[in-house]
């Protein structure tokens, strides 16, 4: 047997009035909320105003100015002010207008006196789409125990009341003979209300969770591309993310030319920037594993090779840098290019002098792998939302628009995840240090040299004659390029003709401006 005993208690409790008090328009609605806000003061109540925009706050502003009663504002513009506004909101006669966020966790201070009179009355504007906002308004009269009353307004101008029912309660409150500032108070159509909260509530709930199962896709794929790109980012494993890049990428080349020798050979080409390692003979006799483990053994020599040809050409500069100034710096910028971008890798200074550069060819690799990540990420985010507002016409057809866009989007992953590993891997077998040799420099040496005076020929003579020079020069003695070549006259050029250079100026604007 479980005796239940009650224990009496003198504490008031807060009076909320559960009937809303109904209006045909906002108008008379406001009017009613400023007159029933002049009749608590001047009981000498605090009241707190609830609004569910800054506008209306600023609107209720507007006419209790009006009306002259003094009062204080709790909105997003005056977030600086909200302790010392709600320290003020407990005491007699003020008046307190606040938005759904302002002073939440802040209790209102009422004074023996302020108990005695009824304490705070709440006045809510405006029904909210969720019953758990409008509990929380009420909840701010009647903490600790102490006394309070609660209250809402509607109109049915409301969006809630625009939603669920507005005509059919106008047309009632025709037939009974009501007039402007007349108002309805009956549970049933508070009940009403509360029925509307409720589908928007469902239909809400509906919207955020289809949200979170288009966001679990795509927090799918974030989780592999940013475990990834940790890797990269920390330098721990990014060893093995790189070979397994090649592995990957051998397999797919190989499985998507295995009967097309002409395609392997251009795909190899232009992804490792390397030839094929058997002929198309001896392809045609291996099975697609075989052909894949020859080719991936090869990349991965030839990516050794040019790794090692980074550190060799940067160890004696960082030697040289780090024994006569390496008290003065810390880091140091290598530059290094694919032939079609410049890449300026920042490295240790100390551990790539203890390490003999190869601190240059991690740091190499750190750098292309967040740079290939994070650009094929950002593009792939563009095209998933582009696809999460295409897949919407699905519903049309009568189709489920998630599953075509999980479908569509792993299709979409997977293009760039290949994208990542070719994109990565170019830039990797292809980097070097670029380096001028000094015999270079003297060869070039006499072209700068050259008399414009002498530019007299068509434009595609001189650029085969400079071509045939290059060749010459490959094969003979630096001084042998020293002599001057002969040069074919055809016509020659007057002053106010184009320049054969195709600037599109006049000769005498151009090349010819030199000549007396």
């Amino acid at each position: 047997k479980l005796d239940v005993v009650v224990i009496p208690t003198n504490k008031p409790i807060a009076r909320i009035d559960m009937n809303d008090r109904i209006y045909r328009t906002n108008r008379e609605k406001y009017n009613a909320v400023i007159e029933e806000i002049v009749g608590l003061v001047e009981q000498g109540r605090p009241v707190l105003v609830g609004t569910t925009s800054v506008e209306i706050s600023e609107l209720l502003s507007k006419m209790l100015t009006l009306r002259k009663i003094k009062h204080n504002v709790l909105n997003a513009k005056l977030h600086q002010k909200e302790a010392e506004i709600v320290a003020l909101a407990g005491q007699t006669g003020t008046v307190t207008i606040a938005t759904n966020m302002a002073g939440r966790g802040t209790d209102i201070k009422l004074t023996d006196e302020i108990k005695e009179l009824g304490g705070l009355a709440i006045i809510g504007t405006e029904r909210h789409e969720s019953r758990r906002v409008d509990r929380q308004l009420r909840g701010r009269a009647g903490r600790q125990g102490d006394p309070g009353s609660s209250v809402f307004y509607v109109s049915l101008e409301d969006k809630l009341m625009r939603l669920f029912g507005s005509e059919r309660i106008s047309k009632l409150m025709d037939r009974m003979g009501f007039k402007e500032g007349d108002m309805i108070e009956h549970s049933m159509l508070s009940k009403a209300v509360e029925n509307a909260q409720k589908k928007v509530e469902e239909n809400n709930f509906g919207i955020r969770k289809r949200l979170f199962e288009y966001d679990d896709v795509m927090n799918s794929q974030r989780e592999v591309i940013y475990a990834r790109r940790h890797h990269a980012l920390m330098g721990e494993r990014i060893g093995v993310d790189i070979a397994n890049m090649f592995y990957d990428t051998t397999i797919q080349i190989i499985e998507n030319n295995s009967d097309n020798f002409a395609g392997l050979e251009e795909n190899v080409l232009t992804t490792f920037g390397m030839e094929v390692p058997f002929t198309e003979e001896e392809f045609g006799k291996m099975k697609i594993e075989e052909a894949a483990g020859k080719l991936y053994e090869a990349v991965l020599d030839t990516f050794k090779k040019r790794t090692e040809r980074i550190a060799e050409v940067a160890n004696p500069v960082i030697k040289k840098i780090y024994e006569e100034k390496g008290e003065q710096f810390e880091n140091i910028l290598i530059p290094i290019t694919d032939g079609k971008r410049m890449i300026n890798v920042k490295v240790n200074l100390k551990k790539a002098y203890e390490t003999e550069s190869k601190e240059v060819v991690k740091e190499f690799e750190k750098t292309v792998m967040l740079y290939v990540i994070d650009d094929a990420w950002k593009e792939h985010l563009r095209e998933l939302d582009d696809l999460r507002g295409n897949v919407m016409n699905a519903t049309y057809e009568q189709k489920d628009p998630l599953v075509i866009y999980k479908l569509e989007s792993f299709n979409l992953f997977k293009i760039m995840i290949e994208t990542i590993n070719n994109q990565g891997l170019a830039i990797l077998m292809r980097g070097q240090i670029p380096v001028q040799q000094p015999e270079q420099v003297r060869q070039a040496a006499p072209e700068q040299r050259q008399d414009y005076r002498q530019y007299k020929t068509r434009k595609d003579e001189a650029v085969q004659t400079t071509s045939e020079g290059q060749r010459e020069a490959s094969h003979q003695d630096t001084r042998a390029q020293q002599r001057p070549q002969p040069v074919h006259v055809d016509k020659k050029i007057g002053r106010n003709d184009p320049c054969p250079c195709g600037s599109g100026k006049k000769y005498k604007n151009c090349h010819g401006r030199d000549l007396v």
